[in-house]
């Protein structure tokens, strides 16, 4: 069974930064693609950011790039997503999934395991 956990959430000022976790069990990752996606309410899920296990290629949204990184840890099995300049619009439910089915994508469609996510928001 595949667990993704999300942490790291938690309500910072505009401009700060945080810094998620998605700790992975169940299986190794060298095969699949795993990203972050985001829900804010009355939203469609959108993408922010993936990345290919075996190559380190990463990809992201347009609104995020220059802001966040995301990052593997392959000891730990764990992904991160290092979020700086955060912005009132940056506030969501961010969700760590794993698209471990090819082609690999970027829309959260595609994905077929999930966490259950954690609360980013970003107020004064």
């Amino acid at each position: 069974q595949v667990q993704l956990v999300e942490s790291g959430g938690g309500l910072v000022q505009p401009g700060g930064s945080l810094r998620l976790s998605c700790a992975a069990s169940g299986r190794t990752f060298s095969g699949s693609r795993i990203g972050w996606f985001r829900q804010a309410p009355g939203k469609e899920r959108e993408f922010v950011a993936a990345l290919t296990w075996s190559t380190s290629a990463t990809y992201y949204a347009d609104s995020v790039k220059g802001r966040f990184t995301i990052s593997r840890d392959n000891a730990k099995n764990t992904l991160y997503l290092q979020m700086n300049s955060l912005k009132p619009e940056d506030t969501a439910v961010y969700y760590c999934a794993a698209d471990t089915r090819l082609p690999w994508g970027l829309t959260h469609k595609e994905y077929n395991y999930w966490g259950q996510g954690t609360q980013v928001t970003v107020s004064s």
